[in-house]
């Protein structure tokens, strides 16, 4: 997508044809830094730390991680050693392991002289998937932005409600919630989207109001509470969220905030639409809220914001008093019964365990071997 005149990816092999380069973003909106990543043990930092992050970002960064790995040491004790380490990175977004696993069943029966090759080929092969996946989510939810477009009078708004960063930030490129949103705006549509500051990271308001204002797209950052509000006087047409894991009954579990969300929908007859991209079914999960491990993450980034003062300068500062305890649960899930479809690349599902494995027979078949 576009930073200024350039296109940009949130991954890519640098000009080496080995390392990697992709968007710390921990520096946005302030400040724009690409880092080169040489290691393995770098790449897993970068998903630890989340200089990467969203679900589809995290599975090809594992991706290029493991063939770094390959690049330095193709035995077999250092391909289990790297997939070990990945997947310890974060737990919630299955993205993360179905790459790694990926990348295991293709290497494991190679000689060791072939594994860099096949992996860095498989890496690649990875993330052009993930875009392909995006533009046909994007495509797909186009369709519904352009029924609810039909309804409406000549120039007035479509507005779309999202919540946290499911932008091309998030994925290798385009984004999942949002690659229908650019779609509608290149093809002239009036769209306007309520940007969720998504606390405590504030993904909304520094990373998805960041993209959309590089690609033109006119948006609203709300507070995360503002929503329902929103809902009740008509001035939201569709919700689209991302998701981090959709079990094989239609779950959603995506970050803290998405499920009070599609109550606040499902109470004003608002539509809730979930962007999936395959990879992040897990057929292997029936019970979103009693079998997804929800993250728990440090006090730090509730106690803490960080900012940019007056002057320009990037400063933190602590907003809860000394000594008061804090719990930072990165996802929820979000039952089907709230989730009025899924939009994948395979077209708008029902949230079922049914119209899930219709559409993708070939996951359900790898998830019961």
């Amino acid at each position: 997508m576009r930073v200024g005149d350039r296109h940009f990816r949130s991954i890519w092999l640098e000009q080496d044809g080995w390392s990697v380069g992709a968007i710390d973003q921990r520096r946005l909106p302030h400040d724009f830094v690409t880092v080169r990543l040489a290691t393995s043990d770098a790449a897993a930092d970068a998903i630890r730390s989340m200089l990467v992050r969203g679900a589809p970002l995290i599975g090809a960064t594992a991706a290029y991680g493991m063939a770094l790995a390959m690049r330095a040491d193709p035995s077999d004790a250092a391909l289990d050693e790297v997939h070990h380490t990945l997947i310890g990175t974060r737990p919630t977004a299955i993205n993360l392991r179905w790459a790694l696993d990926e990348m295991r069943t293709l290497l494991r029966p190679l000689p060791p002289q072939q594994r860099t090759a096949a992996a860095y080929a498989r890496a690649t092969a990875i993330a052009e998937e993930d875009i392909a996946i995006n533009q046909g989510i994007g495509r797909n939810g186009l369709e519904l932005i352009e029924k609810i477009a039909a309804t409406k009078k000549q120039g007035e708004r479509i507005n779309v409600l999202t919540h946290c960063n499911a932008g091309w930030l998030a994925t290798v490129d385009w984004g999942t919630a949002t690659a229908p949103v650019y779609l509608a705006h290149d093809r002239g549509h009036s769209i306007h989207v309520w940007v969720d500051e998504t606390r405590p990271r504030n993904q909304g308001a520094s990373l998805t109001a960041w993209e959309l204002g590089h690609h033109g797209v006119p948006h609203t950052v709300i507070p995360d509470n503002t929503g329902g509000h929103l809902m009740q006087h008509g001035m939201v047409d569709l919700v689209i969220v991302g998701t981090d894991r959709v079990t094989a009954d239609g779950d959603v579990c995506n970050k803290i905030g998405t499920y009070l969300k599609a109550l606040a929908a499902y109470d004003n007859g608002v539509p809730f639409y979930v962007a999936l991209p395959s990879p992040t079914i897990d057929f292997s999960v029936a019970d979103g809220v009693r079998e997804i491990p929800i993250e728990q993450r440090g006090a730090e980034e509730v106690t803490h914001m960080t900012g940019q003062t007056a002057d320009g300068r990037i400063e933190t500062v602590r907003i809860v008093p000394d000594g008061s305890p804090v719990a930072n649960y990165g996802f929820d899930v979000t039952p089907a019964r709230l989730v009025t479809g899924l939009i994948t690349e395979r077209g708008v599902l029902k949230p079922d365990r049914a119209a899930l494995a219709a559409a993708f027979p070939e996951r359900t078949a790898a998830a019961a071997e």
